[in-house]
């Protein structure tokens, strides 16, 4: 991912220092386990400790010996073994580069969900203080882009709550698919390694044994890690359309904050556009576009070949720094999300009532129409409210000799109280936020 993008501390974890580094810990886990069983010397393990190290420099030299051998993983071996001196025969004892690869990987993926954990639930706290903020904000609900009923802008912000909270327990769930490591030899058989020093080393590190691999960690563990950051950054993707939506000029009844020497545009001084919730937009269809490359890389040929290599080179790292950069850029718009309540009110009234129909349909089957009958009465006020320019719908309503011979004007009066459409606020907020 491109520094734009990348926050520090999730571009430190998929740096190459921190992979070589993690690398290491694998390879001195494994040999502490064989010190354990008696196969190395305790001795050696500890000058192997001692002397090794991850920095630029053993980076740059990982390179240099890549250049020749084409091999990342003997590359680094070699290295390691450079600075280990003598002792340095006992590391990679018994290993095929995918014990150490993948049982790196799956500390890496649990670094880096750690840190997007921590990012959601930082969000869940800006949204529920925006959410319980707005809870009697009074707005337009809209579907298809056109009016509805009435509802609140915390009741919008609740959903985003809930949502995000389903979101969270996705990357749990991811965190704890990922966790598992694998020292079994090139084909799964502990032919040169056996169990005992996989339990041992992956315990050190903090990670579950895979029941049966073959040359990998399988690649469904992976995929679900990107369906978990895919699904979560499109989320936020649609609050940031809503966003979008909202802060049109037309409409304009929320907006991203504008901090003091913002610019909006090159050419035209007075624009504050939503670009933060289109930056979201636009990399969240980037996260999202790679589940394809990770569901394609669960099928490799019979124990493993490196068809996914490749890919997880890219899309690991890119959708956790992308998924980081997002999340904390959605919960600054949050934070300082600018509301217009006159707007949202002045809004309303532009359909004219309008969005009290269902109520008088209500009304009139609860009088013991036909439901059809009722319908036709009522679309038939409304469409003329819609047509007729300074005629409102309460007006086509008591205009109407039919609709008055069921509902009396005090019945209609009473029907036309916003309040009635939001009065069960408080239940939804007691369900979303009990805990």
């Amino acid at each position: 991912m491109i520094p734009r993008y990348t926050r520090p501390e999730m571009g430190k974890i998929w740096s190459e220092v921190n992979k070589f580094q993690k690398w290491l810990d694998v390879e001195i886990a494994v040999c502490e386990a064989w010190a354990e069983l008696g196969k190395i010397p305790k001795e050696a393990v500890e000058k192997i400790k001692e002397r090794t190290h991850i920095d630029e420099k053993v980076v740059e030299r990982i390179k240099e010996i890549e250049k020749v051998y084409k091999h990342d993983v003997l590359a680094f071996v070699t290295a390691v073994k450079e600075l280990a001196g003598e002792e340095g025969k006992y590391i990679h004892l018994g290993l095929t580069s995918s014990d150490v690869i993948d049982t790196a990987l799956a500390l890496l993926m649990r670094e880096a969900l750690d840190i997007l954990i921590k990012d959601v639930e930082e969000l869940l706290e800006v949204l529920k203080r925006r959410a319980l903020e707005h809870k009697d904000t009074v707005m337009i609900g809209r579907t298809h882009g056109v009016h509805a009923e009435p509802m609140t802008l915390g009741l919008k912000f609740a959903l985003w709550y809930e949502e995000m909270k389903r979101n969270l327990e996705r990357l749990k769930r991811a965190k704890e698919v990922v966790s598992y490591g694998k020292i079994s030899g090139a084909v799964g058989t502990y032919s040169n390694v056996p169990p005992e020093v996989e339990k041992i080393a992956l315990s050190k590190l903090g990670l579950k044994v895979e029941p049966v691999s073959n040359q990998v960690v399988q690649r469904d563990r992976h995929a679900e890690f990107i369906w978990a950051t895919a699904i979560t950054a499109s989320s936020l993707e649609k609050f940031a359309t809503e966003i979008r939506h909202l802060q049109r000029t037309e409409v304009l009844e929320a907006q991203e904050p504008f901090t003091k020497g913002q610019r909006g545009s090159s050419a035209m001084p007075h624009k504050k556009n939503p670009i933060h919730s289109e930056r979201i937009t636009g990399l969240a269809r980037y996260i999202r576009s790679n589940i394809i490359p990770a569901l394609e890389d669960i099928a490799l040929w019979h124990e493993r070949d490196i068809s996914h290599s490749s890919v997880e080179r890219i899309i690991l790292p890119d959708n956790s720094i992308a998924l980081d950069y997002i999340l904390n850029l959605f919960k600054e718009i949050m934070e300082g999300l600018v509301v217009y309540p006159e707007n949202m009110k002045r809004n309303m009234e532009l359909s004219k009532g309008l969005y009290f129909s269902s109520k008088v349909l209500a009304k009139l089957q609860e009088k013991g129409l036909d439901r059809d009958k009722a319908y036709d009465m009522v679309q038939r006020c409304a469409m003329r409210a819609w047509e007729e320019k300074d005629l409102d719908f309460k007006t086509a309503l008591l205009q109407d000799p039919e609709v008055t011979k069921y509902l009396s004007k005090e019945e209609i009066d009473k029907i036309f109280n916003v309040q009635e459409f939001i009065k069960h606020r408080d239940i939804i907020f007691e369900r979303v936020f009990r805990n």
